[in-house]
């Protein structure tokens, strides 16, 4: 298998690390990167990555590195093609993704001018909560081509809507077909028109009142999971999100992904970083693909972006 490429996992914690650790298991990357500010702690989990190489059959190579607040360490990702940032608090019990704007915003602030210094070439997967915010602001710190940056939120929260289609359905989730857009939070916009279970539209298959239960459900996906735990956030299915995205980036793949990407024009729609549908590639964004919306859909739409962009102009400041 030929392998090509670096790429850099900012942040060690359950998500980074399960990140990193797809990206490795994938065996498409010539290196994955991981770090943290935790000393240690990055370097001890690469070990052990590498150490279940022989056992899973992969030979990227993972390198832990402890950074500074200072930027020490960041020498470690010089010349990565990607880097996904994953650093800043989890949510707890009874938080929304915007209760994290200041905390997380600092945080940002630190690592993306870290990123271009040492990787100024890279396309940046950001991760981080609250994401269409925290993913303006790692643009408005790097400098960035717009196209460079993306978000993941479309597509685990897709991958959510898809699950609870199939449980309610109780049919294979490789038959569901699924689409959200919109914020990752409170104005997500699920969008059931573009929903089928083998070429058959929702709606035939489950009243209005469903769908909205999972509709619903689906907007609130993250903090079910965080009620749950009681400690941390969700990481296996943001992980799994987060590491497609950055494989269909190395490879270059052109594949269509429901991710948070600078809108200029598309559905009306200008000057604001939103969850879109796009065609991702080697530089990133190769750009939004318009997708077929009813009138409700599109008024929603539409308000997530204007919500949107109240609070991207605030971490301007921050």
């Amino acid at each position: 298998m030929s392998r090509k490429g670096k790429v850099t996992v900012v942040g060690a914690g359950f998500y980074g690390s399960t990140t990193a650790q797809r990206l490795a298991e994938y065996d498409v990357f010539e290196t994955v990167v991981l770090t943290d500010v935790v000393d240690g702690k990055a370097e001890g989990l690469a070990l052990d990555l590498n150490q279940s190489r022989a056992v899973e059959g992969f030979e990227t190579q993972v390198i832990g590195q402890t950074t500074g607040q200072s930027g020490e360490g960041y020498e470690a990702i010089q010349g990565s093609d990607i880097v996904v940032i994953t650093a800043g608090l989890p949510r707890k019990p009874g938080m929304s993704r915007m209760d994290l704007i200041e905390t997380n915003a600092r945080i940002m602030r630190s690592v993306a001018e870290n990123i271009a210094k040492h990787a100024p070439d890279s396309v940046i997967i950001n991760v981080a909560n609250p994401l269409d915010e925290m993913t303006a602001l790692a643009q408005i710190v790097t400098g960035f081509p717009k196209h460079r940056i993306l978000g993941q939120a479309g597509m685990l929260d897709t991958a959510r809507f898809t699950n609870f289609v199939a449980e309610q359905l109780q049919v294979p989730v490789g038959s569901v077909t699924t689409l959200t857009l919109g914020s990752h939070g409170d104005t997500m916009v699920p969008v059931p028109s573009s929903c089928n279970v083998d070429g058959k539209p929702l709606s035939d298959l489950l009243s209005a009142e469903e769908i909205e239960e999972l509709v619903t459900r689906t907007r609130n996906g993250g903090a079910e999971v965080v009620a749950l735990l009681k400690t941390g956030s969700a990481y296996y299915a943001p992980s799994a999100a987060a590491a497609r995205m950055a494989r269909s980036v190395i490879e270059d793949s052109g594949e269509v992904m429901p991710v948070c990407a600078w809108v200029e024009g598309e559905h009306g729609i200008s000057g604001v970083y939103l969850g879109v549908e796009a065609e991702i590639g080697r530089e990133g964004v190769r750009r939004i693909v318009a997708t077929d919306l009813t009138e409700s859909e599109l008024a929603g739409l539409r308000e997530a972006a204007e919500a949107v962009r109240a609070k991207q102009e605030d971490v301007k400041e921050l």
